[in-house]
Parts: structure tokens; C-alpha cells; sequence
């Protein structure tokens, strides 16, 4: 790889993070939005890299048609071919948006492990019905909550369609990013009363704790029968366990 070149793959990669950061929100499917400064950044900075290297370049004198090439048998005017691949994010980033992670990522993935709250810290649940609740903290009110305030009160969760696998039945699923999609996990609620709709649906539903296990312990499972049910748009951060959105 001549000079040229790995100056133009700089700057090819400096342009991707910074259309990919500045100009879509297509960075959420590989990072937190609290790291978009930090891809900004670095696409500048490696845009004034292939700047500075190419200002060097043109001022570089030409090297003489008879002056050697090699040294001890090895080329140092070229890096190695495979330093190519490193065009292939890069034009990723300019010319192809990645799936967003799904229902095949959170079925093959770990759950994520609901925090432990104090039993002094869970205050007293607001009348709203339905009460709006993200799908950690209706985990948390069904396996932890010692005044079994969940109980009988009508919910609402967002997520994605998640089928349960060969048993039959399906999940209301959250993929979290805790900094990128690589350590991604999933809180998921498993539903019933209604068939599954198609895997990756987002939906708003409505419904109550499905009894089974005991109530503020984790035997309970965190579970919900389905009243009301409402398919809505995906949200554009979609890897956060945000409380429900208005569906549209």
C-alpha cells in the first residue's frame, strides 16, 4: 500500500465516523449516544492525520528511478496488502447501514442480570393506569418488591417480539448496550394471552403480572398477561430500556 493510498484510506475512514456520527443516528447500533463526541473526534482527527500526511507528501522530493527499493530483501516503500481490509469498515460506514441487533441476537444471548434494590427503596407506585414501566423495573417490582405493590396493577412495556424457541410462546425483549453492541445484554418479560406476532415487532402492551411463583421473590416470574396490544415504530436509540413511548 503506497503512501497515497493509506492517506486516502485515513481519510475514507475519518469521513465514514463522521458521516456516521454527525449527519445519521445510524452510530447507536455500535455504541452508546453518550459516545457520539468521542466518534466525532476521531473522525477529525484522523481527517487532519491524512491532511498533514498529504501536505508532507506533496513537499516529499521524488525519490530517484535508480534509487534501491529494498533493503535486507524487504520493501519498506509499500505496507502489506492485507492492510487493505481496513477500507472495508470504512466503506461500510459511507455506503451500508448494519442490521440492527434483534430478536436472533436476544435469543441467543444471556439475560441481563436485574439489579438488586434495597427493600427501603422502592417507593410508592404513582395511580397512572396503565402505569408505565420499563421492563427492568417491572422485573424489579415483580422478584424484589417486599410490599407487593405490582400486584392486580395494570402495566405498560415497550419492546420487541421475541419468540421463546421450540416450547411455543414469545418475549417482550430489551437490548441493552452497556457501551457497545459487543456487550450488549437483554431483559426480557415473557408474555401471554395472545399469539406472537412476528419476530422484531415493536409493540406497546398493556396488561397485568402473570401469576407464577411467589410475588416479591425471585421465584416470581416476571411474566404479563395481555389486555391491550399496539404495534409502534422502532425507536430511533433503541438499545436502552427507556420507559414506553407513545406508539405511532
Amino acid at each position: 500500500m503506497r503512501r497515497l493510498a493509506q492517506t486516502a484510506l485515513l481519510a475514507l475512514i475519518g469521513a465514514g465516523l463522521l458521516h456516521t456520527a454527525l449527519f445519521t443516528d445510524l452510530y447507536l447500533r455500535y455504541v452508546k449516544e453518550g459516545l457520539r463526541p468521542v466518534l466525532i473526534a476521531s473522525g477529525v482527527v484522523l481527517l487532519l492525520l491524512a491532511a498533514v500526511n498529504a501536505y508532507f507528501d506533496l513537499r516529499r522530493p521524488e525519490t530517484p528511478e535508480h534509487a534501491p527499493a529494498h533493503e535486507h530483501g524487504h520493501d519498506h516503500s509499500t505496507a502489506p496488502r492485507v492492510a487493505w481490509l481496513l477500507a472495508l469498515p470504512a466503506l461500510s460506514l459511507l455506503l451500508y447501514a448494519p442490521p440492527a441487533l434483534g430478536a436472533y441476537t436476544a435469543a441467543h444471548s444471556n439475560g441481563k442480570p436485574v439489579p438488586t434494590t434495597a427493600r427501603e427503596r422502592f417507593p410508592a407506585l404513582p395511580a397512572t393506569s396503565p402505569l408505565p414501566l420499563t421492563l427492568t423495573g417491572f422485573t424489579q417490582r415483580v422478584q424484589q418488591d417486599p410490599t407487593l405493590a405490582i400486584k392486580g396493577r395494570s402495566v405498560q412495556l415497550t419492546g420487541f417480539v421475541t419468540p421463546a424457541g421450540s416450547g411455543g410462546g414469545w418475549y417482550l425483549t430489551r437490548i441493552i448496550f452497556t457501551c457497545c453492541a459487543a456487550d450488549s445484554q437483554t431483559v426480557k418479560i415473557r408474555v401471554y394471552g395472545a399469539d406472537a406476532p412476528p419476530a422484531n415487532t415493536w409493540l406497546a402492551i398493556t396488561g397485568t403480572w402473570h401469576p407464577a411463583g411467589r410475588l416479591g421473590t425471585k421465584t416470581a416470574q416476571a411474566a404479563l398477561d395481555i389486555r391491550e396490544t399496539h404495534p409502534m415504530a422502532q425507536p430511533v436509540n433503541a438499545y436502552t430500556d427507556d420507559l414506553p413511548l407513545t406508539p405511532s
